[in-house]
């Protein structure tokens, strides 16, 4: 083997060099697309907030379809998917200290944005994938449309007729006893619903009493404490009323919420209660609410199983 054959068989610096060269290209392209997705999400977030429809699907299903498409589109990564979740990582982790939300908002609502990453980031994988004719499927820019169906979803009403949840039961005082518990003051405890131990508002103060027409309780809860940058905590309060008295049944309506008002439009309190046939009583609850979120296939299940959880609650506080 001559010594020019020899020469020929090592690789040149520039061999090394173009994919070194490449690896960074395409990890600042990804960066980039990363950094202008979550700008658009914020950006998003603000316009969406301004026009009072960050409850609806436009915002919920919206941002994250944009933060997917964005990176999908500009920074083509080997698997559109993992990069569209992690995108959606970043901005849930950002969004607690640069858009004031709380965990409670940022837990709930989470599986929603990974879901809608994956499917799209799914999309796009599968799209790249080249047919027999060796073309590519699909353009991650294909995939805009379906920001206009989140449009579609979004917008469409953000409130839902009234909904009601109740829970019933049988407790070992008699009906007149049950009555005089609720007409003083309630002594709440510590809630033993599993699903009211995360960070939910908690009751610490109660004043008001009786059940003629007319009287009140007003409620302190435990303040609000957002995620945000200097943000300092609010107080929360509910004040209640009794609007209807009759044998066995008492209805209290919400007057001011400043507690749950950021997830639902909570309404009604009703509870009655009937003599059972051994000297007990049977007692139901019943909270009535208006869903304020969308999509309602995604939050109204979760806000329907927190509002019996609160009933519960609730019967808890009167149970002896």
């Amino acid at each position: 083997m001559t010594e020019h054959q020899d020469r020929s068989d090592i690789p040149d610096s520039a061999s090394y060099a173009e994919p070194a060269a490449a690896a960074r290209s395409s990890a600042r392209r990804k960066l980039v697309a990363v950094l202008v997705a979550l700008f658009l999400a914020m950006l998003g977030y603000k316009v969406l907030h301004a026009g009072g429809l960050e409850q609806t699907a436009l915002f919920y299903v919206g941002l994250p379809a944009v933060i997917a498409i964005t990176v999908a589109a500009g920074a083509r990564p080997t698997s559109a998917t993992g990069t569209a979740l992690a995108s959606v990582t970043i901005g849930l982790a950002l969004a607690g200290p640069l858009l004031n939300e709380g965990i409670i908002c940022l837990l709930i609502a989470a599986p929603l944005f990974y879901l809608v990453a994956a499917c799209i980031g799914g999309a796009v994988d599968r799209g790249r994938r080249r047919g027999p004719d060796g073309r590519q499927r699909l353009n991650a820019v294909a995939l805009a449309p379906l920001l206009g169906l989140a449009v579609l979803t979004g917008v469409n009403g953000t409130t839902t007729p009234d909904s009601t949840v109740s829970v019933t039961r049988t407790l070992s005082v008699t009906p007149d006893q049950f009555e005089a518990a609720l007409a003083a003051p309630p002594v709440f405890g510590t809630p033993r619903p599993v699903f009211l131990k995360v960070p939910f508002p908690r009751p610490q103060q109660v004043t008001g009493s009786g059940l003629a027409v007319g009287d009140g309780r007003l409620i302190a809860f435990n303040p609000r404490k957002s995620l945000g940058i200097g943000a300092t905590p609010t107080q929360r309060s509910m004040t209640l009323r009794v609007a209807e008295h009759e044998q066995g049944r008492v209805l209290f309506r919400i007057e001011q919420d400043s507690t749950t008002a950021r997830w639902l439009n909570f309404k009604t309190s009703q509870v009655s209660w009937t003599p059972t046939a051994d000297g007990g009583t049977r007692v139901t609850w019943q909270l009535g609410y208006e869903r304020t979120y969308n999509p309602g296939w995604y939050f109204g299940p979760i806000q329907s199983y927190g509002m019996e959880q609160a009933a519960n609650y609730l019967a808890d506080t009167f149970t002896p």
